[in-house]
């Protein structure tokens, strides 16, 4: 039997695993821990957590990812992002041990045109890209059984997120002004949860992979399809030029991911975007 540490258990994506494993563990032993539990830029409290609960698997979840604030809080951001992503790969693979790690589409620079395969060259242009970007390479020295997973767009019925955000607005304002020249696909936690626990029950292939919901939409058809789905039908919504709504953090204009090889390597089946989101906001509205 396997034990697996999930950490940054109280954000979207670790409280999506924990509610899939709560209903079924794969036969697998998961230990969930956040901040109060476990201060992973603490070299010797890792060490001595991976240890003493003889972890085989990290999934770390935890990462600053506020976008715009990382622009004026760049160490601390590269402290979560960059340093305690390494000192988790070490602790576990001093167990011959492996680990999942999250990261991001902000490791491109958004100029492409065609999805972004895994070996595409990455350039980010934020704090938070650069600091991803390094905890993807610190993870993957560190752990020769490692995973890197980036995703994109990420929204749950759990914690903060666009959706929730769109939706309160929508109740709340007679007008919203979204960003409609940046594209990508929004991703449902649940969907990539069910996949990290696919690769943990068929076993890690090591390397890099992109996971988001499959189809394309800017932040305003995004937007549009919540207020659809969501019964918000109050509200206009119009569509914005990036100039017109401008941000500390750049971000990438096109952000798409290939897909193949998470769904080859894994034989994995990946919904529609606006079919997860419709599973979400049927949740949010129990």
């Amino acid at each position: 039997m396997k034990n697996i540490l999930v950490t940054g258990c109280n954000g979207q994506l670790g409280s999506e695993l924990r509610e899939l494993t709560q209903q079924d563990n794969g036969g697998m032993t998961f230990f969930f821990t956040d901040i109060e539990q476990l201060d992973i830029t603490d070299k010797e409290a890792v060490n001595r957590y991976v240890n003493e609960h003889e972890i085989d698997c990290i999934v770390n979840c935890a990462a600053f990812t506020a976008v715009d604030l990382a622009e004026s809080k760049a160490d601390f951001c590269r402290v979560l992002n960059e340093e305690a992503p390494a000192i988790l790969a070490r602790a576990v693979a001093g167990r011959g041990g492996s680990m999942i790690q999250i990261s991001t589409d902000y490791v491109f620079d958004g100029t492409a045109h065609i999805p972004y395969r895994e070996e595409d060259a990455v350039c980010p242009v934020s704090v938070y890209g650069k600091t991803k970007l390094g905890g993807e390479r610190a993870v993957a020295e560190a752990c020769p059984e490692s995973v890197v997973i980036r995703t994109a767009w990420l929204y749950s019925s759990y914690g903060k997120n666009f959706v929730k955000t769109m939706l309160r607005l929508g109740q709340e304002k007679p007008e919203l002004g979204v960003v409609a020249d940046q594209v990508g696909t929004p991703t449902y936690a649940r969907d990539l949860a069910r996949t990290i626990l696919v690769i943990l029950s068929k076993g890690l292939v090591p390397g890099v992979y992109h996971y988001s919901n499959e189809g394309a939409a800017s932040w305003y058809d995004f937007t549009k399809a919540i207020h659809r789905l969501g019964g918000v039908t109050g509200c206009h919504v119009k569509p914005l030029h990036t100039e017109e709504y401008p941000t500390p953090a750049e971000r990438p204009h096109y952000s798409i991911l290939d897909k193949t090889k998470i769904k080859e390597t894994y034989g994995v089946e990946i919904p529609y975007w606006e079919d997860a989101l419709a599973e979400c906001i049927q949740i949010l509205d129990k």
